[in-house]
């Protein structure tokens, strides 16, 4: 159990699609390690405001609503019937009401696309809103691959920056909450991060790749004594970072990566690595804001 935190729920947004049946899965999962109730969520949202809608269709739509509440809830409990399983029905825009209830939420988790979507869509509006607006932790559930016997093993990808730092922090208490590995890895360009191809007068791109991953190993090195007894891995390589990113999740139970990391311009919601993860990775992948 996190601590100082025992009485956060974890929020589960759930449509009765088998995106947001998966995500319930991996919700209650945590819930059952973590020792935390499970918050049910779905949203109420009538698109046409500025239209006088009969009383009775207003009534009709809430009973759908609630019955999809209520069927999320039950499925869950049938589940693991060992877990606190609450309902809350909101009102508003997906994104908008779980961004709400997160504020008071352990973790938020979520499909990666929910009955809004249609064919061919990689993933939902909610998917990628409410991990770039959260104050909380955001697991987004992609494609689960069946389980084959593996370790558990999660990968966080570090680049310096303080929401990096947050998700190292959040993937090892993952793997110490699951007994599994922690795979820190931080990708170095031919030219570091200097976003031009001629190399600096007098400056060692050498010298400068050495200088980062020391001090790389040194920081995971650090964070890592915070739990002594979760095996920790570093891996320095020289790749892109969302190819590498999106390598290492093949063998992995979760990809943990910062909402914004270095390479992030201010006028992007989300960095692009985590975008193309959060379209590509092959396991779940968890977001978490900068402490």
């Amino acid at each position: 159990m996190s601590d100082g935190h025992a009485g956060r729920p974890i929020v589960v947004g759930y449509d009765d699609s088998p995106e947001s049946g998966q995500a319930l899965g991996w919700a209650l999962d945590e819930a059952r390690l973590r020792g935390l109730p499970v918050l049910v969520c779905h949203a109420l949202h009538w698109p046409y405001a500025l239209r006088a809608v009969p009383e009775e269709t207003v009534a009709q739509i809430e009973r759908v609503a609630l019955g999809v509440v209520e069927d999320g809830v039950g499925r869950a409990r049938e589940l693991a019937p060992e877990v606190d399983v609450r309902p809350l029905l909101g009102r508003g825009t997906p994104a908008a009401v779980i961004l709400e209830v997160a504020r008071d939420a352990e973790l938020v988790v979520l499909g990666f696309r929910g009955q809004g979507g249609f064919e061919g869509l990689r993933v939902g509006s909610a998917a990628v809103q409410v991990p770039a607006h959260s104050v909380r932790p955001v697991v987004v559930v992609r494609p689960l691959l069946p389980p084959d016997g593996r370790d558990v093993r999660i990968v966080a990808g570090l680049d310096g920056s303080p929401a990096s730092l947050a998700a190292f922090d959040f993937a090892l208490e993952e793997a110490a909450l699951r007994g599994g590995t922690l795979t820190a890895l931080c990708c170095w360009g031919e030219h570091g991060s200097v976003p031009w191809e001629d190399p600096l007068p007098f400056v060692s791109s050498r010298a400068l790749r050495t200088g980062a991953e020391a001090r790389f190993r040194e920081v995971v090195t650090q964070l890592a004594g915070r739990r002594p007894g979760v095996p920790v891995v570093t891996e320095f390589v020289t790749e892109r970072a969302q190819r590498a990113l999106i390598d290492s999740s093949k063998e992995a139970t979760l990809l943990v990566l910062g909402n914004r990391g270095n390479e992030a311009p201010a006028c992007l919601l989300l960095g692009r690595v985590l975008q193309t993860a959060l379209l590509e990775a092959w396991c779940p992948v968890a977001v978490t804001p900068a402490i």
